[in-house]
């Protein structure tokens, strides 16, 4: 059973009312845009926009009930400024986006988001694109390598390990580029963050251009929603939550801050759903 991070901070923060029009720029599973559809019946509609064929597909069919008040596309969240105009939904009541990567994703093996699961190295959220996490460890010289999990990753031993990736080429599995890894690091003991966290997470934000693809979907957001409209994002790592902070306290609209401090899951839903452990949300008006 999936569960959307921060679902009530989420409703609390967006404040869907019947007849309102909302965008889910980051559909996933369909958690979040299901309570929204919820809040605002019996006539609010949500546009939801994600790059994943298949959670589009699934999120069809367990949305089904919701007919014409929900339109899905399937594209990338920083293109919201082209799809609102093409599907009607400027001036917008509320938009949101949940930045993290979808449990779905992480559980197929077969997308390669995993160190913990054997997979090819693939880690592209949409499929569509050519580039994938083994062209870059397979192509990449080994100071772009060692770049890349410095700046992306905050790996501290950053030039060590693509020294190891270099030298284990060709590495076409997610285990290969974990060992990889562990002949650098070490392999991970109880409750330790597992030494290939940073690296993984460091590629897919490059594969998948996680960052500039924030960056303009902010800015396209906040044009996109109406005057007392809303901006709702999530975020799981700190350069996302970073971005998110600067851009607004700097929007190019006028705006204000409604979370004065950044709001964190509760103990209580960080032991039901460990993923909110490190979750962040932020919430924008529009003047």
């Amino acid at each position: 059973m999936h569960t959307p991070v921060l679902l009530d901070e989420v409703i609390q923060f967006l404040d869907p009312k019947p007849g309102g029009r909302f965008i889910d720029a980051t559909l996933g599973a369909g958690g979040h845009t299901r309570a929204i559809l919820e809040r605002s019946t019996p006539d609010g509609k949500v546009l939801a926009i994600d790059q994943d064929e298949s959670a589009l597909a699934g999120a069809r069919e367990t949305l089904a009930s919701f007919g014409s008040r929900l339109a899905v596309v399937h594209s990338s969240f920083k293109d919201i400024g082209r799809i609102a105009v093409e599907n009607g939904f400027l001036e917008a009541d509320g938009v949101l986006a949940d930045i993290g990567i979808s449990s779905m994703m992480i559980d197929d093996p077969a997308r390669g988001f995993s160190f913990m699961r054997e997979g090819p190295l693939d880690m592209r959220m949409d499929q569509s694109q050519e580039l994938t996490a083994a062209d870059v460890v397979n192509t990449y010289s080994e100071k772009e390598i060692a770049d890349i999990l410095y700046k992306y990753g905050e790996e501290r031993r950053s030039r060590a390990i693509a020294r190891s990736i270099v030298k284990a080429r060709p590495l076409e599995l997610t285990t290969d580029l974990a060992r990889a890894i562990e002949r650098v690091m070490g392999t991970p003991r109880h409750r330790q963050i597992h030494p290939a966290t940073r690296t993984f997470q460091a590629l897919r934000v490059v594969v998948n251009d996680e960052l500039q693809s924030l960056e303009t979907f902010l800015d396209s957001a906040m044009t996109v929603v109406r005057s007392g409209g809303r901006l709702v994002v999530v975020t799981f790592h700190s350069l996302e939550d970073r971005i998110v902070k600067q851009k607004f306290r700097m929007p190019p609209v006028p705006g204000r801050v409604l979370t004065k401090k950044v709001v964190i899951g509760t103990e209580d839903e960080v032991r039901r759903n460990s993923r909110a452990r490190s979750a962040k949300l932020r919430a924008w008006e529009k003047s």
